[in-house]
């Protein structure tokens, strides 16, 4: 099994920064993706950014474009986000995600989702 424990949610006003960070431990073969989703109240849980190891590829939606940057630690196995310029709008809980191959499942692809973190910014 593979464990995700996030870290670097909180309370900040808008137009400040915080940083995500998100370790996987555990059963990680091989990791496929490392990625950031968040879902506001009465809303559906959207994608925010995700690094393809193929390729080094960055995705972002298109509300964080420019503001938000996901970055990895490799050697350890952690994904970060930095969120620059906060607005009330990005306030929402924010979930890790990672696709990986699991030798502890047969080397089967899994997706894990961590525990989630608040981040609500303050107008």
């Amino acid at each position: 099994q593979v464990q995700l424990v996030e870290s670097g949610g909180g309370l900040v006003q808008a137009g400040e920064s915080l940083r995500l960070s998100c370790k996987a431990s555990g059963s990680i073969f091989e990791i496929n993706t490392m990625g950031w989703y968040r879902q506001a109240p009465g809303k559906q849980r959207e994608l925010v950014a995700t690094h393809i190891t193929r390729g080094t590829k960055e995705n972002y939606a298109d509300s964080v474009k420019g503001r938000f940057a996901i970055s990895r630690d490799d050697g350890t196995n952690t994904v970060y986000l930095q969120m620059n310029s906060l607005k009330p709008e990005d306030t929402a809980v924010y979930y890790c995600n990672v696709d990986v191959i699991d030798r502890a499942l047969g080397y089967r692809r899994v997706e894990y989702w961590g525990q989630g973190t608040q981040v609500t910014v303050s107008s």
